[in-house]
Order: C-alpha cells, then sequence, then structure tokens
C-alpha cells in the first residue's frame, strides 16, 4: 500500500539531485537556529525561524495572511515553487510551517523524509554560509479553515469529534506537565481533553526519523478508531507533534477530514472551566 499523496514527501536523494535547481526551494525549520542552522546546514537552504517568522509577533497566533506574504517573498517563493520543508526535532517545527503555509493556500510544499537528523546521518554536506534570492511573486490567500480548529468549536463539539492527544503518555496522564524537551512550557493543569485518544506522534516514525509505511500508519490508527470516515482533530501542547501527525493522516493516509487545534493543551488546560481527563 502506497502513501496517498507520495508527492508530498521527499527523500534525502531527491533533495540531493535537486540542491542546484532554480525551481526548488530548500528551507530548514528550526525551533533553535542557533543550534542546528547556523552550525552547518544543506547547501542553499533558507532559514525559517519558527519562534520568529511563522509565530505573530504579539498574539498567540500563527503569523497573518499580509505577514505570510511578505515572509515567503522575501525567502524568494513564487506561486511555482516546490517548496521543500525540513528540520530540527523530527520535522515538528517544518510540519507546522507545512500546515501554516498550506493554511495560507501555498501548492506545492513538500517534506523531506527524515529532516535534518537523517541528512547528519548520512554524513551528507553541510555549509554555513546564507544564501540570497531575488523577491518571490507568491502572495497567501484567504486562511483554510478547514485545516483549522478554535477551543470553541473543540468545546462545542466535545463528544462527536475524534481527538487525537499525540503527546507522549506522560503527559497524556498528567503525570507530567511538559515535555522533558521543553521543561518549563507547560500548562497549569495536567491531564488530555475528554474522550481523546492517545497516540503519540513518535509511533509513526522509524528511528531514522522517517515516516512508516502506508499499511503500518493505517493500523496504527485504525486500532484505536481513528478512520477516514470520521472528523479527525489532532492536538498537542503548542501544534507542533499536531501538525506532524496532521500531515501523517491528511497526506500519507488521504483522510479527507483532518484539522489541527494548535491552541492545543497550553490553552486547554490554562483555561478556567475547562473539562480534564486524566
Amino acid at each position: 500500500m502506497n502513501y496517498s499523496d507520495p508527492e508530498v514527501l521527499v527523500d534525502t536523494n531527491w533533495v540531493q539531485e535537486h540542491i542546484n535547481d532554480l525551481k526548488v526551494r530548500v528551507a530548514e525549520v528550526d525551533y533553535d537556529p542557533t543550534a542546528n542552522y547556523v552550525l552547518g546546514h544543506i547547501p542553499g537552504s533558507i532559514l525559517i525561524d519558527w519562534k520568529l517568522d511563522i509565530n505573530h509577533p504579539l498574539a498567540r497566533n500563527v503569523l497573518t495572511k499580509d505577514q505570510c506574504t511578505e515572509l515567503m517573498q522575501r525567502l524568494g517563493i513564487n506561486d511555482d515553487t516546490i517548496f521543500v520543508l525540513y528540520g530540527d526535532f523530527n520535522n515538528w517545527f517544518a510540519a507546522f510551517a507545512f500546515w501554516v503555509f498550506k493554511y495560507y493556500g501555498f501548492k506545492d510544499i513538500r517534506l523531506m523524509n527524515g529532516g535534518r537528523k537523517k541528512w547528519l546521518e548520512e554524513d551528507r554536506s553541510l555549509v554555513k554560509d546564507l544564501p540570497s534570492h531575488t523577491k518571490g511573486n507568491f502572495k497567501a490567500s484567504e486562511p483554510d479553515n478547514n485545516i483549522r480548529v478554535f477551543l470553541n468549536y473543540v468545546k462545542e463539539t466535545l463528544g462527536s469529534k475524534v481527538l487525537i492527544d499525540v503527546r507522549s503518555p506522560k503527559e497524556f496522564t498528567g503525570e507530567i506537565l511538559a515535555p522533558p524537551e521543553y521543561p518549563t512550557e507547560h500548562a497549569q493543569r495536567g491531564g488530555h481533553i475528554p474522550g481523546a485518544v492517545n497516540i503519540p506522534w513518535a509511533q509513526a516514525v522509524n528511528d531514522d526519523g522517517t515516516f512508516k509505511s502506508a499499511e503500518e500508519l493505517q493500523n496504527l490508527y485504525g486500532a484505536k478508531g481513528v478512520t477516514p470516515d470520521k472528523e479527525i482533530i489532532s492536538y498537542c501542547r503548542i501544534g507542533e507533534r499536531s501538525s506532524h501527525t496532521w500531515f501523517v493522516l491528511k497526506y500519507l493516509l488521504g483522510y479527507p477530514n483532518v484539522k489541527n487545534y494548535d491552541g492545543s493543551w497550553t490553552e486547554w488546560g490554562n483555561m478556567i472551566d475547562n473539562s480534564i481527563e486524566k
């Protein structure tokens, strides 16, 4: 069984072969660029700083439509560019950027399977020089709210949608309030949204960070009642790990109705009078 949309995923060989392709733009998306991109990156790749570039500078939200247009044009992205993203943490933040750019209507965007980890493990070349590009012509569209939900929607539809909590089991049960990678970034309360099933994002990848086969993924989610005939809402802590699962379900398995709740647990667990299960 093959992936539903195999073109959204490219391997490291494909990226290596297209480094000098003018129609292709490769970007590294990092939570901490100083520990990753700055030390060395894929030749020709541009930097997307997840905190500075993908998030709104004031509100807790993703960047606006106009900010998306400005960012993409600054990166030299055109309407017909093949835009390939990869990053640290097994593509968590690259998947989040993929989701945001789809939210604003970019057509041909892809993830590099295995992310930065896979490139390093294969001992491929890295550079420190910073590329520059002429201004692109991409203009963001109105947001696609078919792939995003907000707090009130989740509250009002509890019990009628399939909620996937993709955090670790200890976060799901409330034993810990934040993942070990971010010990200070947590909510006031631990636990999970009532009725959610726990399918940690990492169960969808192999040891080298690449995605598991379509058959393995279908068995993983189907066994927990996550099937394509239902509306699926994924969430985590801030929306990055749930973007990874959203990508798996929507593009690798072809589920037609998958949404990301990027408010996730830092919103739900901090709201007064929200129901919580442990």
